[in-house]
């Protein structure tokens, strides 16, 4: 009986036979808009699958039609990602933010209500509370202090607790790594379901990337990435992932035909490229992160660390990690003592660590969220999501931890000074 293997094993072969492409031990970029049927009657057959008018076959293969439906390399990635997070299927878009919007369309209409996790991504919380709102979708925001009841009380209040459409949740949060419990969003996604309504539970887990947290496991029915950071992980491509049951990744892919946001041939080559070393990657930024946290924890000019090593051991967000997590990961989010003006001197004089949005690179990237990703967000909102003017972010890459605590403390140096 073969051995099972590992998803770092499978990344380099799974979804691919290099004999159907001349023997090349990785896939060829398929630059190409459009692919010949054999005949009428296979493409009739693919089409009838591709615009839901029929199911496959439990046979049959998804037949290549168009790029914008498919394309192979868009299938051998697909393919890949959604073995870490045990998925049916996945799809890939050619940013996050069309993979959030696509979700948020899909899955609500007019008239219903948004439940989504505060703190989140700037831009998704200028897509929920500008976008959205003027459609005619409603929404109410929960934090990582709410509790069960607290939530359903919120939504109570609404009046449209029976006119919920999905629960968004970003965890750990951008950019203070504030902690939801999936399970718990679940339970209330099942308790505000009908017979009519089914509350879908999606969860946005770039921050985790698809190797330290695994949502589907806890009870999520959508899983979406920012492919950009860590699954891209090199600063040299935009993309996004959705990942769920088959129902419902039909529903996104379908509306990702219609809306033409897939993903390009050349996109999808360099996010499998990426695949291969996504793991390693991922826990050398984890190691690194635990040696600058220990630094930054103890420094006189450092105040409010948020790093997952370091949660209480007892508290809610403790339970919470130990759950859902299986590393810290690397992002530290931290204020400089002095305001935005001292942030900023801390910023401009670091070299190494590179001064730039996103997060999940080979290189260590920093950033102020409070003018720059979360700029949009009204002043009020930001102090109560503690998205201070001190706060700055630092997604931990790959670099020699020493170099990077070198810098970090040079810069630390010339706060004040």
């Amino acid at each position: 009986m073969k051995k099972p293997l590992h998803p770092e094993s499978l990344m380099m072969t799974h979804g691919y036979q290099p004999e159907l492409s001349e023997g090349a031990v990785k896939p060829p970029i398929f630059q190409t808009s459009t692919f010949v049927f054999k005949t009428a009657e296979e493409g009739k057959a693919f089409f009838e699958v591709a615009y839901g008018l029929r199911e496959k076959g439990e046979q049959e293969e998804m037949g290549l039609i168009y790029s914008r439906i498919n394309n192979p390399n868009l299938e051998i990635f697909e393919n890949r990602l959604k073995l870490w997070d045990k998925a049916d299927d996945c799809a890939v878009f050619e940013s996050g933010m069309s993979a959030i919007s696509t979700v948020l369309m899909e899955f609500l209409k007019p008239g219903e209500l948004l439940i989504y996790s505060s703190p989140t991504y700037g831009g998704t919380d200028h897509f929920i509370n500008d976008y959205l709102k003027r459609i005619g979708v409603d929404s109410v925001s929960i934090n990582a202090d709410d509790s069960k009841e607290a939530i359903l009380e919120k939504v109570r209040a609404t009046g449209k607790s029976d006119k919920v459409g999905l629960i968004m949740i970003e965890t750990p949060s951008n950019p203070t790594n504030s902690l939801i419990d999936i399970a718990m969003c679940k339970e209330i996604a099942d308790e505000l379901s009908s017979e009519t309504q089914q509350v879908k539970l999606a969860v946005d887990n770039t921050f985790m990337g698809p190797i330290w947290c695994h949502p589907i496991a806890h009870g999520a029915d959508l899983v979406m990435y920012s492919a950009t950071k860590y699954i891209g992980g090199h600063s040299d491509l935009i993309a996004g992932a959705v990942l769920g049951n088959t129902e419902d990744m039909i529903r996104v892919k379908t509306l990702r035909t219609f809306l033409g946001n897939m993903a390009s041939p050349h996109t999808c080559w360099l996010l499998t490229r990426s695949l291969e070393t996504l793991k390693v990657r991922m826990e050398q930024q984890a190691k690194s992160a635990i040696y600058v946290a220990e630094f930054l924890k103890s420094h006189p000019k450092v105040i409010d660390l948020v790093y997952l090593g370091n949660l209480e051991k007892g508290s809610k967000a403790y339970k919470i990690y130990e759950k859902q997590y299986s590393s810290p990961g690397a992002m530290i989010s931290f204020e400089v003592k002095g305001g935005e003006k001292q942030a900023f001197k801390f910023l401009n004089h670091l070299n190494l660590v590179k001064l730039a949005v996103s997060l999940g690179s080979t290189e260590s990237l920093i950033q102020h969220p409070a003018s720059m990703t979360h700029a949009g967000i009204a002043p009020d909102d930001k102090i109560k999501m503690g998205i201070t003017e001190s706060l700055v972010r630092i997604s931990i890459g790959v670099e020699n931890s020493e170099d990077l605590i070198h810098d970090i403390a040079q810069a630390l140096d010339a706060v004040n000074n």
